[in-house]
């Protein structure tokens, strides 16, 4: 217990108990907010989570939220509850967009609508267009807001079922850096294998996201779990701490989306 990195995952824990509790006094399904990689990683270190489902509908999702379920309550209620939490919006974009869009791309036109990032799940993509995992009482304003976006004017939105969402495949290839701290210009210069003061730069440009968020400042640290991006150079999580080196330096294992 109490395995905190910082004031966040403090405040975090008590949200997450505050769920928990009001499943078993009310007697009601309750659940959280979109979790990251990072955040689902410290609630399962503090937290018992017997009798909680982590859902997000797809096989291998990074975003999931946590269910919690009375006791008492019957297995086909229970599927109900979970299965009207989340829906899916299907982004198909006309012929000229093909292969144009970003993650980043249908991420910065959902928060430009005004869903906050704790209510959008994973979201696929290939050449054609997005698979987006939402929260359903969200699905409504979604869709008729993305339709009103210029980039999207030719698309076609629509929900789909869960049975017809884009497959995801997730292949890594792991190694391990090694930096003196984990300041963000640290591990960008490791991963993408270059000088500090590149790193600097490529930081400087906007080409870095942490959990899918551009991050302009490079004291910025790096929590285990975080996935950082850096454009051109490829997706990784930063899993763990291995161990340290003779003069300090902190070796790092490193997931590599391949």
């Amino acid at each position: 217990m109490n395995d905190f990195e910082n004031e966040d995952d403090k405040i975090l824990i008590d949200k997450v108990l505050d769920k928990m509790n009001l499943a078993k006094t009310k007697n009601k399904i309750t659940n959280t907010l979109f979790l990251n990689a990072r955040e689902q990683r410290v609630i399962q270190k503090n937290i018992d989570l017997y009798g909680s489902y982590s859902y997000g509908i797809i096989m291998n999702s990074e975003r999931n939220i946590l269910v919690f379920v009375p006791d008492k309550m019957p297995t086909e209620a229970r599927h109900k509850k979970m299965d009207e939490l989340l829906s899916i919006i299907r982004i198909t974009l006309p012929n000229e967009n093909k292969g144009k869009y970003e993650h980043r791309t249908y991420l910065s036109a959902l928060m430009k609508i005004g869903i906050e990032r704790e209510r959008i799940g994973d979201i696929l993509v290939d050449e054609n267009g997005a698979d987006i995992i939402i929260f359903s009482q969200n699905k409504d304003y979604a869709i008729a807001s993305l339709r009103e976006l210029t980039r999207f004017k030719k698309a076609i939105i629509e929900e789909i079922e869960p049975k017809d969402v884009r497959e995801k495949i997730v292949n890594f290839e792991y190694h391990e850096i090694i930096v003196s701290s984990r300041r963000i210009d640290n591990i960008v210069a490791e991963l993408a294998k270059c000088s500090r003061s590149k790193a600097l730069s490529i930081i400087e440009d906007g080409r870095v996201q942490i959990n899918y968020e551009v991050e302009l400042k490079p004291s910025r640290t790096i929590l285990w779990g975080d996935i950082v991006t850096i454009r051109g150079k490829g997706k990784f999580i930063i899993s763990d701490h291995r161990r340290n080196t003779k003069n300090g330096n902190m070796v790092l294992l490193v997931s590599k989306y391949s």
